[in-house]
């Protein structure tokens, strides 16, 4: 065989091993239902750099404690629309039990199996033991809920009052506990502790150090952990890279069709650790849907990319080089979850602006106001709960904040041009005559001008601002007296 035939033959043989290889990862990659190009960008299977580790695992990758607390708060979400409209201490309980309670044998209640749409876990311990809410609360005064009380004290108030109103409603001062709880949950547990402990002062060189594991025998260091912490409170599958946001949307509102997108290791369920969508990685897909803005991906490459650099550092000290890059996107996911959050007043801001119109109309022609005011209350909630979550964060919004609370109040503005102003001393709410209607829609404006103002939000899901001229000019005097920018 000639010199050239034989270099020929070599080559051939090169691209075909080249060929066979490409396959198999192809179809390695497959089986977690990626893409080539999304091969690296899985947060999951970080080798272990803790040195000296004897034990079994073979990644370093672990935020067990997180989703057990997701799946706390979307249990302790459903249980508060099952009040019967009476003093109900059994519910109050069982709430207290998902919100301060460790005791093992607590049911996931939500999210729950759904034809084809198989949820792996049953168990709240089958993620992490002795977890809860209240335990890792927001520990500062919410300025934005009246009564001087700490985050974990607002929610325990509110279950109390959920306990006992028929569904979670409170039809005489307008409130839905279960959207109050639970978007306020997200900020002041989730959002709180990701922002404003993990990626902030744990990520400083003399605390949770990288050349020293997290704890003696586990196979993380301290700043491995932190990280992944800090990603599991966002609520995003580790597969998310090679989701679409309308994907993402899908698994989290357990589609049966979602399946397929969310088993991401193809064993047929889906699991609540690493392939579920939660809380606001869900709000980012909501807000990406449209186009315009792209949080889901930004937030969780720049998790991916952080975990990276603590990788690259090999079980040693972090470089102050390294610690910058690391800070550098911490900061990344911190502005684009307060844009998302920021998203989902101005949404809920428009809904509560539509809801009034809805509630003009009824009484002008006397139609039933009932199934309206329902849900004005819903949306109000949503509104409340996501602006309560955006002053949670550790960072002081000043005026912003001030803006926000006086804007929107304690309660929506009632038919009798009431709303609720604070709380007795025997814990019942006080209502007071504030504005009419149709000041309070001029509020709503305000608030989605402000947040477009303050923090840039591009999504603008319900945007009513057009409606500003009109309502202005109805009001004459009147918008004169409403909160002013």
């Amino acid at each position: 065989m000639s010199t050239v035939t034989n270099e020929f033959s070599i080559r051939l043989w090169i691209v075909k091993l080249k060929k066979i290889v490409s396959a198999v990862a192809l179809a390695s990659l497959a089986s977690f239902g990626m893409t080539a190009q999304a091969a690296d960008k899985v947060y999951a299977d970080f080798p272990v750099t803790v040195k000296g580790y004897e034990g079994k695992a073979e990644h370093s990758v672990a935020y067990t404690g997180q989703m057990a607390r997701h799946v706390l708060h979307t249990s302790l979400k459903k249980l508060a629309a099952k009040g019967n409209g009476q003093a109900n201490p059994e519910l109050k309980a069982q709430m207290m039990a998902y919100f301060a309670g460790k005791d093992a044998g607590r049911d996931i209640i939500a999210p729950a199996s759904k034809g084809a749409f198989v949820i792996a876990e049953t168990e709240v311990d089958a993620l992490s033991k002795k977890k809860n809410l209240a335990g890792k609360a927001y520990k500062g005064a919410v300025t934005s809920w009246p009564g001087n009380m700490t985050g974990a004290e607002v929610l325990e108030f509110m279950i109390d009052k959920a306990s006992s109103a028929e569904k979670g409603y409170d039809k005489i001062n307008g409130l839905d506990y279960a959207q109050l709880i639970s978007k306020f949950a997200m900020g002041a547990v989730f959002y709180n502790q990701a922002v404003d402990n993990y990626l902030d002062e744990k990520l400083d060189a003399g605390t949770k150090p990288n050349n020293k594991a997290y704890k003696e025998g586990k196979a993380y260091t301290g700043k491995e952990h932190v990280w992944d912490e800090a990603f599991g409170y966002f609520g995003a599958p580790a597969h998310t890279l090679s989701l679409s946001p309308k994907q993402a949307y899908s698994i989290a509102k357990a589609k049966p069709e979602a399946l397929a997108l969310a088993d991401a290791n193809k064993d047929g369920k889906v699991s609540l650790y690493n392939e579920m969508v939660f809380a606001h990685a869900y709000y980012a897909a909501s807000s990406d849907k449209s186009g315009k803005t792209n949080y889901l991906h930004t937030i969780t490459k720049a998790f991916i990319d952080g975990r990276q650099i603590i990788t690259n550092a090999d079980g040693k000290a972090l470089t102050d080089k390294q610690r910058a890059d690391l800070k550098a996107q911490a900061a990344i996911i911190a502005e684009n979850w307060e844009k998302v959050i920021a998203e989902a007043v101005f949404k809920y801001a428009g809904s509560t602006y539509k809801d009034i119109q809805k509630l003009n109309d009824a009484l002008e022609n006397k139609g039933d106001v009932s199934k309206v005011l329902r849900g004005y209350a819903k949306h109000w909630g949503e509104l409340k709960g996501f602006a309560m979550a955006l002053q949670v964060s550790g960072k002081d919004l000043g005026a912003t904040g001030v803006q926000l609370n006086r804007l929107i109040g304690f309660g929506p503005v009632l038919l009798g041009n009431t709303q609720v102003t604070g709380i007795d001393a025997n814990g019942d709410y006080v209502q007071s005559s504030t504005q009419t209607l149709d000041e309070y829609a001029l509020n709503m404006l305000k608030v989605q001008q402000l947040v477009v103002k303050e923090f840039g939000v591009k999504a603008r899901d319900k945007d009513v601002l057009a409606s500003m001229g009109d309502l202005v000019k109805k009001l004459g005097e009147q918008a004169a007296e409403a909160e002013n920018d």
